[in-house]
């Protein structure tokens, strides 16, 4: 995996907002400033970007999931192909206070709307009256809506992705309850402190987003390629 400077720059990674609405915790990660724009250091990008892939690596291979959050406009889409390519859970609609701090009450969700969807493969959905299937099937639907990227979610996650902290606070501040890995990609108006793996990065343009979540996602897959390669060979001395 080569990240290279001129791709970032093509992706428009390096732009950051309105100088005045920085916040001086961004500092080191700032190249300079042009036209009352904050510009992001790029070198500094990659070396936060490599260790953030590491670390999300090192996450998979123990078999735990990383949960990836994008709930703003530009991020929805790619964060939902993202993980659906890497079979990651993920979160692009609205987020559910206590997704994580109260996870037993979502995982009864979870299990609510799996039953529905099993009632719907083995036929029993069918047997209801038109007015029961009419309530079900709306149930499902805003089940599905807010907790079906997360249907295969087991466990709490072994760490979380968040394209805009500013913007996924809610998630933030439980990820930190819980002593949960977060990285970030941080914009040059997002305070870093108290994310572990802070990247340095436009969080407003799907350019930019895409390429991170790209660099992000083959890390993961790496991982999980890894895993299973163990795991193979584990069952393999076993026979």
């Amino acid at each position: 995996m080569e990240i290279s400077t001129q791709d970032l720059l093509k992706a428009g990674v390096h732009f950051g907002h309105i100088a005045r609405k920085w916040n001086p915790n961004m500092r080191p990660f700032i190249f300079m400033k042009k036209g009352g724009f904050h510009l992001i250091d790029l070198s500094k990008t990659i070396l936060q970007l490599k260790e953030a892939c590491e670390e999300l690596k090192k996450i998979v291979i123990t078999g735990k999931k990383i949960l990836l959050v994008g709930t703003k406009a530009q991020a929805k889409e790619k964060v939902s192909y993202y993980a659906k390519k890497i079979h990651m859970p993920c979160v692009t609609e609205r987020w559910l206070g206590g997704f994580l701090t109260n996870f037993t009450t979502i995982r009864k969700s979870v299990k609510k709307m799996n039953n529905i969807d099993k009632m719907k493969k083995n036929g029993t959905f069918n047997t209801l009256s038109k007015k029961e299937r009419l309530l079900v099937d709306r149930l499902y639907s805003k089940l599905y809506k807010n907790i079906g990227s997360i249907s295969t979610m087991n466990h709490i996650p072994g760490g979380i992705f968040l394209v805009d902290p500013n913007k996924e606070k809610i998630a933030l501040t439980e990820a930190k309850k819980l002593n949960i890995p977060i990285f970030a990609m941080v914009d040059t108006n997002t305070n870093p402190h108290g994310i572990h793996y802070p990247i340095p990065s436009n969080d407003d343009s799907s350019k930019s987003i895409n390429i991170i979540l790209k660099f992000i996602s083959e890390a993961i897959q790496h991982g999980i390629s890894i895993k299973n390669k163990s795991d193979n060979e584990e069952k393999n001395m076993k026979k």
